[in-house]
């Protein structure tokens, strides 16, 4: 093939076999080195832009693409500085971090990652970036727009607090907001209204590019941020109007509407073995049969259900590719250890008390209380209004029962994707990180398993498939705070002074109550058998107020932790 198509070509298909020897060629049919960035690379690049654009690449295929443009750079560059000062001209300047007391990175390391693909100069803080600081690197390094990531609930508070601040510094660049947890909603009544220039909410990679080129084009940005703005108020009235066509009831009602188990006939099955106990020994061979793979796929954009998607019309083919390099580097982290799993679960007495709270104890005694929330949106006559707490028999039924509490964690998966980045292989640290997301759900997984039939014993008989715990077709629950049933991450902080959490395994909690390492699960075990997954949904002040008394903290700090979860009227 001629030498441009060569270079297309490489980057098109993700390969680097031959790439520095056709990027030399070129270097030395060039008058500068440069030219081959601005010229030959950028013209591979731009295929791929619109074959992605078009819907014909996928997300995987990017990112290979990136790394093979890093590597043609990585060599191009010395070339390049031994012309003095000649530098590619960058389209515009992103800055990337993920929010105070989030660790979370895979979505942002992808878009990074696209957008660099795209000739955007990438400013990339990394996780757990103050607000101060993502302020002043903004300034300094003079960036055209900011991009937030945050996965967990209380991140997005942190998305709001960052666009006042950039108001009232009178900044005037573009504010993209990306992670699960954020929503067109939430941006376009939180934080659109807290900073009068462009607020876009990027709900996947894919549409980073041009929504990045649109906001930056002199001659689109200003038409282009004026339908936005009109859009997200459209979108804001219509979202605030809905919200208030839903009744509430209060607290004191909601609790007349429990739900209710008839204690004298149901069955509670006190565990085999009662305290506290850590798994530190657990082989991740032992954990591959119950990871569930679709979440995986998602995090690359890919959507559909395993193993369907690997046989997807559309998908399928680079499903396939991308499941077969997860199982090459599945095979080379198992062969040399390079991730290590960890676990720690506790099983106790417990009784609901006050309605909402769990009491742990030991031998009789108090050890720990966990606050339940209860759903208040108003309901037909006969449903019930939910609880977490419904679940466990109250102190006044005199029976006694039991509640489990655990965490799981993958530990080395930073350092390992760390590794993959140095090589400027951006695909191979993504690829870990999602992987060790996966190890983390399979150990709770297979955990709560041995919970059930062994340390517990309540489904001593269970004989599940993967796709049936996928399912949860289990007898019991393990909901996890921050999560429907339970959505106040506060609770995190009794489960890791009950079970001692950071001391016997070494998972800690950040100031936003995220997990480090990032690849960890939490929750507790609930046995019964009509305990049932469910939405607690919006909350009024009046449980709110309730919530600070029982747990003993002000109500701002209630108010503070809950407010996702407060219904606006």
């Amino acid at each position: 093939m001629p030498l441009q198509e060569r270079i297309t070509h490489s980057l098109v298909k993700g390969i680097d076999a031959f790439i520095i020897e056709d990027v030399e060629q070129a270097r030395q049919e060039s008058e500068k080195p440069i030219e081959v960035i601005e010229g030959n690379l950028m013209a591979g690049m731009n295929v791929v832009g619109n074959l992605f654009g078009a819907g014909k690449m996928f997300l995987p295929q990017v990112v290979k693409s990136a790394r093979v443009m890093k590597k043609a750079v990585g060599y191009l560059n010395p070339f390049i500085e031994a012309e003095k000062g000649e530098k590619q001209q960058a389209l515009g300047k992103v800055l990337m971090a993920t929010v105070k007391g989030d660790v979370h990175d895979i979505g942002k390391n992808i878009v990074s990652v696209v957008l660099g693909c795209n000739n955007y100069e990438i400013v990339d803080l990394g996780v757990m970036v103050a607000p101060e600081k993502i302020i002043e690197t903004a300034k300094k390094e003079n960036v055209d727009i900011i991009g937030l990531s945050g996965l967990i609930t209380p991140s997005l508070d942190e998305m709001v607090y960052l666009a006042k601040e950039m108001e009232r510094q009178d900044f005037t660049v573009p504010l993209l907001i990306g992670g699960a947890t954020t929503s067109k909603a939430h941006t376009a009544v939180k934080i659109d209204t807290q900073y009068k220039n462009a607020v876009v909410h990027v709900n996947d990679a894919s549409r980073a590019v041009t929504v990045v080129g649109d906001l930056l084009n002199p001659k689109t940005c200003h038409l282009y941020t004026a339908k936005l703005k009109k859009d997200y108020d459209e979108f804001r009235t219509k979202f605030l109007k809905r919200g208030k066509e839903k009744s509430y009831i209060s607290i004191d009602e909601a609790r007349e509407q429990k739900f209710k188990i008839d204690w004298k006939t149901t069955s509670i099955i006190k565990p085999k073995e009662l305290g506290i106990q850590t798994l530190e020994q657990v082989s991740l061979k032992d954990l591959i049969p119950f990871i569930d793979w679709s979440p995986f796929f998602r995090s690359w954009d890919l959507h559909g259900r395993y193993p369907d998607i690997l046989t997807d019309e559309i998908v399928g083919e680079q499903a396939t590719v991308l499941f077969n390099d997860a199982q090459k580097i599945l095979k080379e982290i198992i062969s040399k250890q390079y991730l290590k799993a960890k676990a720690i679960f506790g099983l106790f007495e417990a009784n609901s008390i006050n309605d909402d709270d769990i009491s742990i104890q030991k031998k009789g005694k108090e050890i720990a209380i966990f606050r339940t929330l209860r759903q208040q949106l108003k309901k037909r006559a006969g449903k019930p209004s939910l609880a977490l707490s419904d679940f466990i028999a109250p102190r006044e039924s005199e029976k006694q029962d039991y509640m489990g509490a655990f965490c799981t964690a993958i530990f080395g998966a930073d350092e390992l994707a760390e590794k993959y980045k140095n090589k400027e292989d951006d695909y191979n640290a993504i690829m870990v990180q999602a992987i060790a997301d996966r190890f983390a759900e399979a150990l709770a997984e297979y955990l709560h398993q041995q919970i059930r039939t062994k340390h517990w014993g309540y489904a001593s008989e269970e004989n599940l498939s993967n796709d049936e715990l996928i399912k949860e077709s289990y007898k019991g629950i393990r909901p996890a705070p921050g999560y429907p049933a339970c959505p106040d991450h506060l609770e995190k902080e009794t489960i890791w002074d009950l079970l001692k959490v950071e001391e016997k395994i070494g998972v800690s909690l950040t100031e936003s109550l995220a997990m480090w390492p990032a690849a960890a699960v939490s929750g507790y075990y609930f046995a019964n058998e009509e305990a049932k997954y469910f939405g607690v949904g919006k909350i009024t002040d009046d449980q709110v107020k309730d919530f600070a008394k029982r747990k003993n903290i002000t109500l701002e700090k209630a108010r503070k932790w809950l407010h996702p979860t407060i219904a606006d009227n």
